[in-house]
């Protein structure tokens, strides 16, 4: 098993890996939109969406994998209202991978300012 570190104070300080590498696969937990380097995040739910799938490819290139290597994504969102600015943007991202997919309105994320949380998995490419 491999951890990959994202660079989010989160991981440290919460006990998480941004992405564990095991069994052919690359797991990458719940990303949001924030910029880690900054710790800033936009405050639109699509441009948080860009952000998460920004922070989730370099996680996957860290790990030997890419966005085209995606094989299940779950979409969490705190209001229905943001749904179609997200799924735009999710669309835009997977229109050639198209993963199995699943978007969850949730009551809340970890923080306000959070809109949108994305998870994939990802299958690593064959030797």
């Amino acid at each position: 098993m491999r951890r990959i570190d994202g660079g989010s104070s989160f991981e440290r300080d919460y006990g998480y890996s941004r992405a564990v590498v095991q069994g052919g696969f690359v797991f990458v937990a719940g990303t949001t939109g924030y910029d880690y380097a900054t710790m800033t995040m936009p405050a639109e739910a699509g441009a948080q969406a860009e952000a998460c799938w920004r922070t989730i490819a370099g996680v996957l290139e860290q790990a030997g994998a890419s966005l085209d290597q995606v094989v299940r994504a779950t979409y969490f969102i705190t209001d229905r209202a943001d749904a179609e600015a997200v799924l735009a943007v999710c669309g835009r991202v997977m229109r050639d991978t198209r993963p199995a997919a699943t978007l969850v309105v949730v009551a809340g994320l970890l923080r306000p300012e959070m809109k949108v949380e994305i998870e994939v998995t990802a299958a690593l490419p064959s030797a």
